[in-house]
């Protein structure tokens, strides 16, 4: 968890400094300090971050799938995605920025909608999601990401530039998808079903 915040994966939360060793013997415990000892941590990955020793990107995702709640790991994988760190071939990426965006996967897949690209660039904006065949654009809004002047200004913007070139823009919440799936379901279909007649 402490390599986890150094790198920018996720919060940093209270409680003790996880340490790793690369051994199952050494010192005993030590307040605020928890000694993590394995046999499979190699010298590559082990490197710093500002001038502390500390694993890699990859070995600290890795390790946070044996302690960590899946979605924290999920958080993490998302974040070190976004960073560009490279997390080698065993990593699960989905390409979403949050969970709400990853909640949207799945209900685009339970309720029979085709996928949409990912955090996919129209001129120079990204958008959550996109049906470029369709050309629909949609955006999961959620206050923690879109909470504040400038989030409304470049949201509202984003959106009448992109509706200029052609797109069809839609945003649901949190609330919206979890709470009222038909609506969001019949909405979507209304769009995608226009576009493809």
């Amino acid at each position: 968890m402490s390599a986890a915040a150094s790198w920018g994966l996720l919060r940093p939360g209270g409680g003790p400094v996880d340490v790793s060793l690369p051994s199952n013997s050494g010192r005993r415990r030590r307040a605020g300090i928890r000694v993590h000892r394995s046999r499979s941590l190699r010298p590559d990955q082990v490197t710093e971050r500002h001038r502390i020793p500390g694993t890699t990107p990859a070995r600290t995702v890795d390790d946070l799938r044996g302690i960590a709640p899946p979605h924290l790991v999920r958080r993490a994988t998302r974040q070190a995605e976004l960073a560009g760190y490279p997390l080698g071939s065993g990593a699960r990426i989905d390409g979403t920025r949050s969970d709400l965006e990853l909640d949207f996967l799945g209900f685009c897949d339970r309720y029979g909608l085709p996928r949409p690209a990912v955090n996919a660039r129209i001129g120079r904006w990204t958008v959550d999601f996109l049906w470029s065949a369709e050309r629909l654009a949609v955006e999961t809004d959620s206050l923690a990401y879109h909470r504040g002047s400038v989030a409304f200004e470049d949201d509202h913007a984003r959106d009448l530039d992109l509706r200029r070139r052609g797109y069809t823009v839609r945003r649901y919440t949190g609330t919206q998808i979890r709470d009222h799936p038909a609506a969001v379901v019949a909405d979507l279909r209304e769009v995608l079903g226009a576009a493809a007649s």
